[in-house]
């Protein structure tokens, strides 16, 4: 399990639900240092403000759990070594204004030797007060669209999340995609050709006569550029087959194979187009 990474300080969060979900986000990036200060609906006050918030944590309540909470900003960036302030607006204090993919790759390199950072977030309705950005080391702002600047709570420690994450952990995806057909050879390849060009030449389809050449080459230039594997042609010659020959009847016994790999002697297959 990954964690660690920046502490997620919320300052006088509204809303159970903001929470919850703000602590979903940190748990996609490996983040676990919650710090709620003064939360209007405390921490929890009621058991339905608890319920609301581990729902909307949607499996993160480890992070809940683990969240402490502070009366003012001071104490809860106490034992930081470096604030980033979340804003949309220009403050004017002469701090350094980063948006979050550099912001938070200095983070990572700095947590990775031993320092402690901290991001703070503002209410849902006002965000930060110049008095909190006061408190902070650095501001943090999204490259959005100015027209429509202000982000939801938990939009806002999702994309510092992702970046911290991107700058700490690296670009490798959970998993890849798996090639379940090994590539065509050429010789199976042009085989296909052959048995499709043939089939469109009795139908009419390379006319006017002189523009055959270039209308088979457009063709093949197509399908090269899919890079087709040996299921893909199996299954392209099949659907050709049965739009040649017409549907299967019951008397058909032919063996299902796919095509030999001999070219221009070729028989066109049954092939079963289910993907191996």
């Amino acid at each position: 399990m990954i964690a660690g990474g920046p502490a997620i300080v919320l300052v006088r969060p509204q809303l159970a639900v903001n929470i919850g979900m703000c602590a979903r986000a940190m748990a996609n990036f490996g983040l676990e240092d919650l710090r709620l200060v003064a939360p209007r609906e405390g921490w929890p006050r009621h058991d339905d403000h608890r319920d609301t918030a581990y729902a909307a944590a949607a499996g993160a309540g480890y992070v809940l759990e683990g969240a402490t909470v502070y009366a003012t900003v001071e104490e809860a960036v106490a034992d930081l070594n470096f604030v980033w302030a979340t804003t949309a607006r220009e403050r004017g204090q002469g701090k350094p204004v980063l948006p979050p993919s550099i912001a938070l790759g200095q983070s990572a390199a700095a947590i990775a030797i031993g320092e402690k950072h901290g991001i703070l977030f503002g209410p849902e309705r006002t965000g930060l007060d110049n008095d909190d950005v006061a408190l902070a080391d650095g501001v943090v702002t999204f490259p959005v669209n100015p027209a429509y600047a202000s982000l939801n709570l938990a939009q806002a420690v999702l994309l510092t999340g992702y970046e911290y994450f991107r700058a700490a952990q690296g670009d490798a995806l959970p998993f890849v995609a798996t090639e379940k057909s090994t590539p065509a050879n050429r010789e199976m390849v042009i085989s296909f050709f052959e048995f499709l060009e043939n089939a469109l030449e009795e139908r009419g389809f390379f006319r006017p006569i002189g523009k055959k050449p270039l209308m088979q080459r457009n063709l093949r230039n197509m399908f090269h550029r899919m890079q087709l594997t040996q299921q893909d042609v199996r299954t392209l010659w099949g659907a050709v087959v049965r739009l040649v020959e017409g549907p299967r009847t019951s008397v058909q016994t032919r063996k299902r194979t796919g095509p030999k790999q001999t070219p221009k002697k070729i028989r066109a297959p049954e092939t079963d187009v289910t993907p191996e």
